[in-house]
């Protein structure tokens, strides 16, 4: 395990290479099996709702699976683009303002994906070239993917997804709410510039980060 960033020297280091994520692109794997609302606070941070600068967020639902969550869409703040859904049937109803919302025809990954790229391509279209970090993507659960397909195919799905996202310089994040040491958090880990993982301590959401980039993890962090 990579050092804690409790002095300086670690420190600085961390926030230089959160700071070339979000300018060349990147995605995170957030983890932990804590209730919704921990994992809506990170997620909110993720999408730049404490900025003003523009933003394109796409979330992607996939099917319920007999969860019974709710889906993370936050309204999108006033003065930016509507947020946009890309679902898969049987995912959560989108609640409150959200979006121009696409639902896929098929229960096919595939179907998901090309529903995602095809919403990339527009946002792109249509802000005529992305500035860095101005795409947020958010996955609202994987979990209902890793219990119903094969790994194999949900890695695929998932490369092609973050792949995406890096080449228009985005920031994407994939919720998978199971524990770090979890089979398929080491699965998928991989093609992710970080694991963070979520959870709430005597009514506090903490979160603690693990870059890819120089095997680095940090204390818990409040959010």
């Amino acid at each position: 395990m990579g050092p804690h960033f409790g002095d300086s020297p670690d420190r600085t280091a961390f926030a230089r290479t959160l700071s070339d994520l979000k300018r060349e692109g990147s995605n995170i794997l957030l983890v932990g099996p804590d209730p919704d609302d921990a994992h809506a606070d990170v997620c909110r941070r993720l999408l730049g709702e404490d900025d003003d600068a523009p933003r394109y967020r796409l979330f992607v639902l996939t099917r319920d699976g007999g969860e019974r969550r709710r889906a993370l869409v936050p309204t999108a703040p006033p003065g930016t683009e509507p947020a946009r859904v890309v679902r898969q049937p049987g995912a959560p109803t989108v609640e409150g303002e959200a979006a121009l919302t696409v639902t896929v025809d098929s229960d096919l990954l595939s179907a998901l994906g090309v529903g995602f790229l095809d919403d990339v391509d527009e946002v792109a279209a249509e802000s005529d070239g992305l500035e860095p970090a101005q795409l947020r993507v958010c996955f609202e659960s994987v979990r209902p993917l890793v219990d119903r397909h094969r790994s194999e195919t949900v890695f695929r799905l998932l490369h092609v997804m973050t792949s995406r996202i890096r080449e228009e310089r985005g920031m994407g994040h994939f919720h998978l709410r199971r524990a770090r040491d979890d089979e398929y958090v080491t699965l998928l880990a991989p093609l992710f510039d970080a694991v963070v993982e979520v959870r709430t301590t005597n009514g506090t959401v903490e979160q603690r980060w693990h870059l890819r980039e120089g095997d680095v993890t940090s204390d818990w962090i409040a959010v």
